[in-house]
């Protein structure tokens, strides 16, 4: 396990979400319409709103809409965003209790895997293969390799200055997969 994830300039938030497989989802949950760094300093943001525990049960229970929107915003979208953190903590919560771990710890292989992860609300394709490639390329899982894409993901984010260099390769990448969903005349 590393001791910190190097997504955020925040080294509270990097060794939460290192050490803290739910905040680690939860960070994931966030990651949507904001940037690396705002979405992975939230499950920190969110630990510290929330008396300093951060576990399913306690997230489930929370009135995260209220939450979300004390200022500084956990997010960009507060009220969608705590509904989605809520339906994740629900889900961990119920299917796994409440340790966020076994989303991966208990996968038999990489099919397995991908059908948990695909299962986490808010989590799409994009989402897995990120997750994925942080899975195999910083905590080991081998479970987790064949999910690994080709282009660019943090996984590959093991230093700021790494960070910086995927924020850049993130928007190229994205570009190119838009040009290339985008209907033809």
């Amino acid at each position: 396990m590393p001791d910190r994830l190097h997504f955020t300039a925040d080294d509270a938030a990097n060794e939460l979400i290192a050490h803290d497989p739910f905040a680690l989802l939860i960070g994931f949950a966030l990651d949507q319409q904001v940037t690396v760094m705002k979405a992975f300093v939230g499950p920190l943001a969110l630990k510290e709103r929330l008396g300093g525990k951060l576990d399913a049960a306690t997230v489930a229970d929370a009135d995260l809409d209220a939450i979300f929107r004390i200022k500084p915003a956990i997010h960009r979208f507060p009220g969608s965003m705590a509904e989605r953190v809520h339906d994740l903590a629900v889900h961990v919560r119920d299917t796994y209790d409440g340790d966020a771990a076994r989303v991966w710890t208990e996968a038999r292989d990489a099919d397995d895997l991908r059908a948990r992860l695909e299962a986490l609300p808010g989590f799409g394709e994009m989402k897995v293969k990120s997750i994925g490639a942080v899975l195999a390329k910083r905590y080991g899982l081998e479970v987790a390799r064949p999910l690994v894409p080709w282009h660019p993901t943090l996984g590959d984010v093991d230093s700021a200055a790494a960070l910086s260099e995927y924020q850049a390769q993130k928007k190229l990448h994205k570009a190119e997969w838009s040009r290339a969903k985008a209907p033809t005349a």
